[in-house]
């Protein structure tokens, strides 16, 4: 979940002059990159090995 410091920080790394989508587009990218430290605490996630199978069971 965002916080009023985190988004207050992710404005302060904009320029000085930045469109409405810019903003938002850090704001999603900051969600979803907390969102997978979230999922990986949680131990929610898939290994290299089985990325790998799910790779080549599509190349087949």
């Amino acid at each position: 979940m965002l916080t009023k410091e985190k988004v207050d920080k992710t404005i302060k790394t904009l320029p000085d002059s930045f469109t409405i989508d810019q903003l938002i587009e850090q704001l999603i990218f900051m969600e979803k990159v907390e969102e997978g430290i979230t999922q990986s605490d949680e131990d929610k996630v898939v290994s290299n090995e089985d990325v790998l199978l799910m790779i080549n069971k599509w190349s087949k």
